[in-house]
């Protein structure tokens, strides 16, 4: 029996079980019988829940991109791997073919090499999402270099707390990138952000809008021309299993950005599993994930999972509204999509919109639809299902996090039956736990409580760049001996799973995870501000919106309250990126503090959301008083 490829609910269940029974035995069969090895591994894996120390395929030797490329070049090296669909429809899609894209990263690589980037070094990449992101990201795991992909939507300040944090000696970028009817002025984000940053050497840029850009003499050097002279053959250099592949930022709920690091043949493993069966992938399938490879979906849904599954994969340049709401289902006609993959937010915000949008649209070739980023609501769940999935494709409501590397629980489609707004079982291999607050487990089913994981899975990310003790204590600590995912959940009376939001001070707004302690923080810098609080306030579009509860200094009183929202916005954006900015802001006179002065934030995030009925015990308040007033400020 292939481990492989889940095949009905039978084959499901009996995998399962010998995925929890005989972990070893599973995961070896699956990596020795579909991967290339330079050298077979030790041991399948070894651990200590409590130091969080994992490692997985112990000494084996690998190179990622030759399962991804190279391989694939005998069978399929005239498939296209990559289509291109550029922000402007009349601009036309590009088809890159298996040889084709080993020509370019062969040539990326030695570029980068020419550069002075070795095996270990790390390489900041701020692209839009056109082929030269992919091509990046390939080179760099090609020659060994570690990439840290930056969302281009991120502010120059957060971009050099990223490359300070990695201590970067490249950043690859553009001298510009559209989105929609605007064009970002990318270079000079870097630009600005190296100010600051001292471990930067070189600054390779990409030709994309055309736009006047200033090239600092010594550091930046315009990319084409060196892939004009580079060679386009290259030999993959050889990485140890657990030598790290990339480093990824997520959001914390305290404190600075976290560089989740993961390492090379269990995240490979994972993500080229989890593809296969989670989208039910077959041979000349065509399969596109709106996501930005700028986030965890991007590396493991648009570039590993799909290639090292010799997939053809897309990648979008452009928005769901541009030039008009129907963009999506063009772009899936005009490219005979089979599995497609997308945000909560992005169908909130077309089910909004004219039903002539998508009424023009059959939809013959999908197959499977999935959902990325949140917890998908009924409302959502439906509309997605019958307007785009016309009753008849599996939706796929995938739980996992930047974290996991991988899918965690998910249908598999023609297999699993879905249910709305359940992310269902757990694949093979990961073994979710309910806890209560004691730190027991709660056995049964019709029960609610924190989610964990018992077992190590390979894709989980190894630890916090440079900081080990913040992974520890992160993950490790709230349930000594399981993996904490900071999301509460729901086990319904057949053992589905259904993900009921974070139990943490992080706020998932339209699929992203913001920590509030870095917004309040910035606040808190305006000379204005004496000291603010944010919480996550339900949204018809983006799941979540930020409010925040300011108060503010003497000096700042008196202002135009109007200006002052307009510059807090403005000062998160430009620390931050647009994506944090808040819908509301109400200014206070105080909040509610326990005696030990911590803010509590439930009666808050009630108050925001508009649920005056129980705030709880509030007997351990300081100044109750000010809970009314906030209340009666209430910003509708």
């Amino acid at each position: 029996m292939s481990y492989y490829k889940i095949k009905d609910l039978e084959n499901y269940f009996k995998m399962y079980k010998k995925s929890v029974r005989e972990p070893r035995k599973f995961w070896d069969k699956i990596a020795d019988e579909n991967f290339i090895w330079y050298q077979q591994w030790d041991k399948v894996f070894e651990f200590n829940m409590e130091e969080a120390q994992f490692k997985w395929f112990v000494n084996a030797k690998l190179n990622i991109t030759k399962n991804c490329i190279d391989r694939h070049l005998n069978k399929r090296g005239d498939k296209t791997a990559i289509i291109f669909e550029p922000n402007n429809p009349d601009e036309e899609a590009q088809h890159i073919t298996y040889n084709e894209l080993y020509e370019k990263v062969a040539k990326m690589a030695n570029v980068l090499k020419e550069q002075g980037i070795k095996k270990g070094d790390r390489v900041c990449i701020y692209l839009p999402m056109i082929p030269e992101l992919a091509i990046a990201v390939l080179a760099c795991a090609r020659i060994g270099a570690v990439h840290s992909v930056i969302f281009a939507g991120f502010s120059a300040s957060a971009v050099a707390t990223r490359i300070n944090d990695s201590e970067c000696k490249m950043v690859i970028t553009s001298d510009g990138g559209y989105r929609g009817n605007k064009v970002i002025d990318l270079k000079s984000i870097v630009d600005e952000s190296l100010f600051n940053c001292s471990c930067v050497e070189k600054v390779l840029v990409v030709k994309r809008t055309g736009g006047n850009v200033i090239m600092k003499e010594g550091r930046d050097i315009w990319l084409q021309p060196l892939l004009d002279e580079a060679l386009g053959n290259h030999v993959a250099e050889i990485m140890d299993a657990e030598d790290p592949l990339f480093i990824l930022y997520t959001s914390g709920s305290t404190g600075k950005p976290k560089g989740m690091v993961h390492t090379t043949a269990g995240y490979m493993v994972s993500t080229a599993y989890t593809f296969k069966n989670v989208f039910s992938y077959e041979e000349d399938d065509v399969y596109w994930c709106t996501a930005d490879i700028g986030w965890i979906t991007g590396h493991s849904y648009i570039l590993y999972g799909p290639l090292l599954n010799g997939a053809t994969t897309v990648i979008f340049e452009g928005i769901p509204s541009y030039p008009d709401h129907s963009r999506f289902w063009e772009v899936i006609e005009k490219h005979k999509v089979n599995q497609f993959y997308t945000a909560p937010t992005a169908i909130r915000a077309l089910a909004k919109e004219s039903v002539e949008y998508i009424q023009r649209f059959q939809f013959k070739s999908l197959k499977v639809i999935g959902s990325v980023g949140e917890p998908i609501n009924e409302e959502a769940w439906h509309w997605y299902n019958d307007h785009v999935g016309g009753k008849r494709c599996p939706l796929v409501d995938t739980w996992w996090q930047t974290e996991t590397g991988g899918i965690m629980i998910s249908p598999i489609p023609f297999v699993t039956p879905t249910k709305p707004t359940y992310a269902s079982l757990p694949l093979p291999g990961i073994q979710p736990v309910l806890m209560d607050e004691l730190r027991n487990e709660i056995e049964g089913n019709q029960v609610t409580g924190s989610l964990c994981i018992k077992f190590p899975w390979p894709s989980m990310a190894r630890t916090i760049w440079g900081d080990h003790q913040r992974y520890k204590d992160t993950y490790f600590t709230a349930f000594p001996g399981k993996y904490f995912t900071g999301d509460g959940a729901l086990r319904d009376e057949v053992g589905y799973y259904r993900i009921t939001g974070r139990v943490d001070d992080v706020i998932i707004v339209s699929g992203h995870n913001l920590g509030t302690a870095p917004i309040e923080d910035n606040i808190n810098e305006h000379p204005a501000v004496a000291e603010s609080a944010i919480v996550g306030f339900p949204h018809d579009v983006k799941g979540n919106a930020l409010y925040g509860f300011i108060i503010l200094k003497e000096s700042g009183e008196n202002r135009d309250k109007e200006n002052l929202t307009r510059e807090i916005n403005q000062l998160i954006s430009e620390q931050i990126g647009p994506i944090a900015k808040l819908d509301k802001i109400q200014f206070v006179k105080g909040l509610p503090k326990t005696r030990s002065g911590k803010i509590m934030r439930r009666i808050l995030r009630k108050i925001a959301e508009g649920d005056f009925a129980n705030f709880g015990d509030t007997s351990t308040l300081l100044n109750p008083e000010c809970v009314e007033e906030i209340k009666n400020g209430r910003i509708e």
